[in-house]
């Protein structure tokens, strides 16, 4: 289109090329398209769009053209980026929207402590070989004792990291503390991960409430609302609902939920990893994805044997949609541009490392086609991974961790499976592309 663009990224490696006051002094307009909170009170004065990824994704010549247009309206600087107004609808956000924005706020926080813990872990079982079947495997040398420890600890701050973080999302800075203590206070009080999404979504709106109910207090008092009033009030009240409102009866929900999976029988674990394995392919990272890994992860950390037959076939899932885009790019050229066929080692590399979120841009361009494949043959890895067997004692890792995973060999019997059929689907439904 002949525009000159900068673009500021918020991964889960932080920003990068990020946007300096010269640059958004320059600017003819701003769009930030974002699922989750960020920093915009830095545009206030600008003209701004607030959308969706999806839409920087498959809208960004109508999004730059409405900026031209001098159609953008100018941010005030008085709203967060969960707040901002779409400029297609001029409305406020749903509710289902919001809440997607502060999970996943919560979630990219607390995968670096999943991941860096659960390799931990597995490198512990990797590394204490011998002592495999006995009741100290994973901390029978000091080696492998220091992996376990150090994994463990970080895969403990999952709940608390999730919660804060979410907790943040909602009502900022002062959310934090009571975010974080509410979700140790699921872990130990055995509500868990749904006990710390509780905890999340609570403690924002805690903090929230509070700032509205301390709002008359004279001006002077600001400094000493965030340094004592938010926190004491906040911890106070967290405490509260978690002991005896949250944890109760969603303790027992998991109580009751354990003792299902483990009265199950074959057929119904097989019916069960058919489906987790599909849903890890549904959204390729986003909240259904996040959910059930999240799900596993503490049931994996329950030490449970289902437990983590769950998670080998949760993780199998994850593996199939990358690997089984990269084959078909490789069988059915065809069926991809140029272009995306460039990221086939990209593409393999992530799926073998457990990073499903390499089939997104596929996914975005081409739903249709692209999803329903991957999901069937995610589904049928993670089926078979149940019928063989397989079991994980740790919640991340790919192939770096098949060396402890029960009856590996079947293991990768079944994502190589599941991989075939994903990718046979893929050549057989997307239609050819231009190769020019």
């Amino acid at each position: 289109m002949g525009v000159d663009i900068k673009i500021e990224t918020n991964g889960s490696g932080g920003v990068k090329n990020h946007l300096t006051q010269a640059d958004i002094d320059r600017a003819v307009g701003v769009i930030v398209a974002c699922d989750k909170d960020v920093p915009v009170q830095r545009f206030a004065g600008k003209p701004v769009i607030f959308t969706k990824v999806a839409n920087g994704i498959k809208i960004p010549e109508e999004l730059i053209q409405t900026v031209l247009d001098g159609k953008a309206p100018i941010y005030q600087g008085n709203e967060s980026s969960s707040e901002a107004v779409d400029v297609e609808s001029a409305e406020k956000e749903s509710v289902g929207r919001q809440i997607y924005k502060h999970l996943m706020n919560g979630v990219s926080h607390m995968l670096p402590f999943v991941i860096g813990g659960g390799i931990l872990i597995a490198l512990a079982f990797l590394c204490d070989m011998d002592n495999a079947g006995t009741a100290n495997f994973g901390s029978g040398t000091p080696l492998a004792a220091f992996l376990k420890n150090v994994g463990g600890l970080s895969f403990s701050m999952m709940m608390p990291i999730l919660a804060g973080y979410i907790a943040m999302s909602i009502g900022e800075r002062p959310a934090l503390m009571p975010g974080i203590v509410g979700g140790f206070l699921a872990t130990t009080g055995g509500s868990g991960f749904f006990g710390a999404l509780f905890a999340g979504f609570i403690a924002g709106y805690l903090i929230i409430f509070l700032k509205k109910a301390l709002a008359h207090l004279p001006e002077a008092l600001d400094g000493t609302k965030s340094i004592l009033f938010y926190p004491v009030l906040g911890l106070v009240l967290i405490g509260v609902i978690m002991t005896y409102i949250i944890n109760p009866p969603t303790s027992v929900f998991n109580t009751w939920l354990f003792d299902v999976l483990n009265s199950m029988t074959t057929s119904s674990r097989i019916v069960l990893g058919f489906i987790l394995g599909g849903m890890m392919s549904i959204d390729f990272g986003g909240p259904i994805n996040k959910a059930v890994f999240g799900t596993a992860s503490l049931m994996s950390a329950s030490g449970q044997a289902v437990s983590s037959g769950i998670m080998a076939s949760v993780m199998v899932g994850g593996m199939v949609p990358p690997l089984a885009i990269a084959l078909a790019m490789l069988i059915f050229k065809g069926k991809f541009t140029p272009k995306e066929r460039q990221s086939t080692i990209t593409n393999f590399i992530m799926g073998l490392s457990f990073i499903t979120e390499g089939a997104i841009p596929f996914a975005a361009s081409d739903p249709v086609h692209v999803i329903p494949p991957c999901a069937i043959g995610a589904a049928v890895a993670g089926a078979l991974s149940m019928l063989f067997n397989c079991a994980l004692p740790a919640p991340h890792g790919g192939i770096f961790v098949f060396g402890v995973i029960t009856n590996w060999p079947m293991y990768i019997v079944a994502l190589v499976a599941g991989v075939i059929v994903a990718a046979i689907l893929l050549g057989i439904f997307r239609k050819k592309r231009p190769q020019d």
